[in-house]
């Protein structure tokens, strides 16, 4: 394993930027980012939804109780194959390295919370417009791709502007989902991402009650959360938590986890991070009560070998035993290479257009091109790696890596064949 400075030291709880020399170095000198020309047509915009396509859906429906076993139907199998399995398939048989199979569009980089570990928002950032949100759209779809995450910041401060995002993607076959605390979800938002066509809502959610530093509370959203559950069936899509495990925390990680298992739905956990490189409009570094310290280590890996346990009894879990054995090292500076294939297969669409390799790197001035005309430097990305890998720790992006050998994605398509496509969420391992 290569090592790199822990999160923090005895004595001194302040996190390292642990990319900052580096991200400054590399950028030393860089263009401009370049923006997406204006559209020949003029600026386009967005279909209003029509709303209510399934009137029947909307409300209450006494006759779908809240927990019940997932049953996917045939066509919604068919969704998912021709989301996620065909783009993978021909990333493997056409030529050229730039394949998005997944796509994150930051409607906004705005938020209406202030978590303490987390440096993913700026409110003095304009939102996503219409013209940008339907080119980078139409652009994803003639890549092949056909997974887009809508999220931010809080991706709902806007939700008539999320609303028309997720119906115009629907409608141009991609699966979605939206990254949301929930703090802003309503009964009828729910009902209208859902009748447009939503695959997934991921639950940002670090504690019952709210904690130092950590806002993302269930109880603060309890009556949307049991709304969501409620019309999960009717509508189609999944729910789960996305949790983020900090050091003021690990009782409640365990409270959240029993109670996603209750409900029959997955999770996914993260270690704490603190920013890699500075953000100027972040302002809890010295101090923070939610990055993990050393002295938390024993406590930490108590947990992880909590939910090693739980996943191993049957817990619907995005994360492998692998991967949570993983945060033990990398809690300690010690992580190993991950095939990380951002820019190659998974990217970045800002609120402005222009595009990026991953979320860590939002911030940082690369010009990676924009949306209509990627540029990406795959010998600049794979040399950039070397560093990254070691400092970061992103769930999704280690799923893609992972994945990205034939016969594991052979092995896993048969394993869910066995079992008729049914079930909820699992990791790839």
């Amino acid at each position: 394993m290569s090592a790199q400075a822990p999160f923090t030291s005895p004595g001194n709880p302040v996190a390292p930027l642990r990319l900052d020399d580096w991200v400054q170095r590399l950028t030393k000198d860089q263009p401009a980012r370049s923006l997406p020309p204006p559209h020949p047509l003029g600026p386009q915009v967005l279909p209003e939804p029509a709303f209510p396509r399934h009137p029947e859906l909307r409300g209450d429906d006494p006759g779908q109780p809240p927990v019940q076993e997932r049953r996917w139907t045939a066509p919604q199998i068919y969704e998912k194959t021709r989301s996620w399995l065909v783009p993978y398939v021909k990333s493997r048989v056409l030529p050229g390295e730039f394949h998005p199979l997944l796509a994150y569009l930051f409607t906004d980089w705005r938020c209406n919370l202030d978590c303490h570990y987390c440096p993913s928002w700026n409110n003095r950032v304009p939102g996503m417009t219409e013209d940008i949100a339907r080119r980078s759209i139409d652009w994803l779809h003639g890549t092949g791709c056909r997974v887009l995450a809508i999220i931010g910041g809080e991706p709902l401060v806007r939700p008539t502007f999320v609303h028309k995002v997720v119906d115009y993607a629907a409608r141009r076959g991609f699966w979605t989902y939206v990254g949301t605390n929930g703090r802003l979800l309503t009964p009828d938002l729910i009902d209208r991402l859902g009748d447009a066509g939503i695959a997934v809502f991921n639950l940002a959610v670090d504690a019952v009650d709210e904690r130092a530093g950590l806002p993302k509370a269930l109880n603060r959203m309890r009556p949307a959360f049991e709304y969501l559950l409620k019309k999960q069936f009717s509508y189609g899509y999944m729910v789960f938590f996305n949790i983020c495990i900090c050091r003021n925390n690990l009782d409640a990680v365990r409270e959240l986890t029993e109670i996603a298992h209750g409900c029959r739905i997955a999770t996914d956990y993260h270690v704490c991070e603190s920013p890699m490189y500075a953000h100027d409009h972040f302002a809890h570094m010295a101090n923070n009560e939610n990055f993990i310290r050393p002295e938390d280590w024993p406590a930490a890996d108590e947990l992880i070998d909590w939910l090693i346990g739980k996943n191993r009894a049957g817990y619907q879990m995005v994360n492998s035993v692998k991967r949570l054995e993983d945060m033990k090292a990398f809690m300690r500076g010690q992580v190993e290479p991950w095939n990380c294939r951002a820019g190659r297969n998974s990217i970045i669409i800002r609120t402005d257009g222009t595009l990026g390799p991953c979320m860590t790197l939002y911030s940082a001035p690369f010009d990676w091109g924009h949306i209509e005309k990627p540029a990406f430097d795959f010998g600049k990305l794979d040399a950039m790696r070397a560093d990254c890998q070691r400092n970061c720790f992103s769930t999704l992006n280690h799923s893609l890596g992972f994945c990205y050998d034939d016969r594991r994605v052979a092995r896993f398509v048969l394993r869910l064949a066995a079992h008729g496509f049914q079930g909820g969420a699992q990791s790839f391992e």
